[in-house]
């Protein structure tokens, strides 16, 4: 298995908590106009992010809150959790009449830092024109499947699968030294259509929460600790949400899921200076997972390289478990999510504005975490099961 830097330089390491999250933001974004909610599938059918996940035990934020450790202790590093098995994801498109050209994408999970991927499969059936597993220009891997208008419907069944490896991420020694790479400023210390990085009052409330941050550590711990205090879980959310910043952050709502909330975390860590991106997958914590659905980001500290960070799911366990912010629960979540990252989850995609290979008719992708399908180059609705049917399944190894 590969290790990253992050990995081999895993140790205890003692965040220290930045100064409290700061007052009421700006009534709206200068470039942005609010937009109607969008009409909610019934909970059963709408495709969501699970609603509830297993954790590891945090580490204790207080010195007093832990037991005094023996210097054994200190000097010994944290046991990794492994979570492998299969992950299978089954479209089925037989609904729409013969003589349609019907094309489908499925993410594809591919190597990184915390995950190892092998035997990845695609199997259109017999009649499929084409299916293949594909790379687009911005790395993401998918496989692609298309029937021809001559293809019978009863044939429009695939599946693809792949087997993944992923390993906790544990929270590294932080090291700042050097400047940061010109690839990685180029890359992720820009805007997309749904996180404007430099619209003023995004700029404006960056500035005002890292006020007197120096180095990048401290400044993403500030955004960190003030997307605790200042945004709410929301369940009623479709889907993973958008990660709409502008509205997100102006409107006075502050809420929603896991895209809405880590994409606020990576506007102002970018608007600081500090480079962060999102990750986009699906949790693997059951059989069935075709609803489990995540968003989770990192930042980025030169001489250490990406540092895991996921305030989406700590605000997700306050809601879920019932805990008030300042209890020491939800406190220890906080903690364990400020540098590190479950096993029980596996990346397929990055970015935004996703373009797939090969391209689709419709617009380019807020993001890539669902299966997409057109049929005749008409953009099927992926949190709809009753025209776009698929299922997503885990199989855990032995």
């Amino acid at each position: 298995m590969k290790k990253s830097l992050l990995m081999q330089k895993a140790t205890t390491f003692v965040v220290v908590l930045s100064l409290a999250a700061m007052g009421a933001l700006l009534a709206a974004c200068s470039s942005q106009t609010e937009e109607p909610a969008a009409e909610e599938p019934a909970a059963e059918e709408a495709a969501t992010e699970e609603a509830a996940t297993e954790e590891p035990a945090a580490e204790a934020t207080t010195e007093q809150a832990a037991p005094e450790a023996t210097a054994e202790e200190e000097e010994a590093p944290a046991e990794a959790e492994v979570v492998s098995g299969t992950v299978t994801t089954t479209v089925d498109l037989t609904a729409y009449d013969k003589g349609q050209v019907v094309r489908v994408w499925v993410p594809v999970a591919t190597d990184n830092d915390y995950q190892v991927i092998t035997d990845d499969e695609v199997d259109g059936g017999a009649n499929a024109t084409t299916a293949e597993i594909v790379e687009s220009a911005d790395g993401n891997k998918m496989a692609y499947i298309e029937w021809d208008e001559n293809v019978e419907p009863a044939d429009r069944i695939a599946t693809v699968s792949f087997h993944a490896e992923r390993t906790e991420a544990l929270r590294p020694e932080i090291v700042e030294e050097g400047e940061v790479p010109e690839d990685i400023a180029a890359n992720y210390l820009g805007s997309s259509s749904m996180v404007k990085v430099d619209d003023p009052e995004v700029v404006a409330l960056a500035e005002e929460i890292t006020a007197g941050k120096e180095t990048y550590v401290d400044k993403a711990r500030a955004v960190y600790d003030w997307v605790y205090e200042n945004m709410n879980r929301d369940n009623n959310v479709t889907g993973c949400g958008d990660g709409d910043v502008c509205r997100l952050v102006s409107d006075g709502v502050r809420a929603g899921k896991c895209t809405d909330i880590n994409s606020v975390f990576v506007a102002l860590c970018r608007a600081s200076g500090v480079p962060a991106r999102e990750m986009f997958g699906i949790r693997m914590n059951d059989a069935d997972i075709t609803k489990n659905q995540h968003c989770w980001c990192e930042f980025y500290v030169p001489g250490t390289g990406w540092v895991p960070a996921d305030p989406a799911d700590v605000l997700k366990a306050v809601l879920t478990d019932d805990l008030e912010k300042d209890s020491q629960e939800a406190l220890d979540k906080k903690e364990y999510y400020w540098g590190q990252f479950d096993a029980k989850r596996v990346e397929y995609s990055h970015g935004r504005d996703v373009v797939l290979e090969p391209a689709q008719a419709g617009d380019p992708l807020n993001d890539f975490g669902y299966p997409y399908a057109e049929v005749d180059g008409e953009a099927l609705d992926f949190y709809s099961p009753d025209t776009f049917v698929y299922s997503v399944a885990f199989s855990a190894d032995e």
